[in-house]
């Protein structure tokens, strides 16, 4: 695998969400388009155990654990934008710490950083996240809010892939 600086990259956000997968797909077509590359990023914080301190120990999930768990989630929802054939232009990345600086600071030399968003029912008005608004308010990149779509749509080619090469295409 190819390695990348963030240098004129996008880098989006990513939870698992499918307001961050629509960020990520919306992202992979600007990258292909401006012949660049994503670098997804899933930002953590370990959890408490959420356990009494007196509960046994295999009750806790470990620090390592918590990890894991946190590059399985990049993982799976890469895999579940560009299904299994995912090329050298996009990068999954897992860092600890404030998910709102982690995603600033790996974007301070990006081309722009793109998040998923919600919609609220009842007025169809944007809906952003605490860290979609600290994003928005510090960054000293371009931010774009990617709605969510709707969740029965095709994986996305990978980067890079030919046009003929895109999944139920005709």
């Amino acid at each position: 695998m190819k390695e990348h600086t963030a240098g004129d990259g996008i880098v989006v956000g990513v939870d698992g969400s499918e307001a961050s997968m629509a960020a990520l797909r919306w992202a992979a077509e600007q990258a292909r388009a401006l012949n660049t590359h994503v670098v997804a990023v899933y930002a953590w914080e370990p959890k408490g155990s959420g356990c009494a301190p007196y509960a046994p120990a295999p009750a806790r999930p470990t620090h390592a654990e918590q990890r894991v768990e946190a590059a399985q989630l990049l993982a799976s929802t890469v895999r579940e934008v560009f299904g299994s054939r995912i090329d050298d232009s996009v990068r999954a990345v897992v860092v600890e710490g404030p998910p709102a600086r982690m995603l600033l600071d790996q974007a301070s030399r990006a081309a722009l950083l793109a998040l998923g968003r919600k919609t609220h029912e009842e007025n169809c008005m944007p809906a952003f996240g605490m860290v979609c608004r600290a994003c928005l308010r510090s960054a000293t990149v371009p931010v774009v809010t990617v709605p969510a779509t709707e969740r029965h749509t095709a994986p996305l080619r990978a980067v890079g892939a030919s046009p003929g090469s895109r999944r139920g295409a005709a």
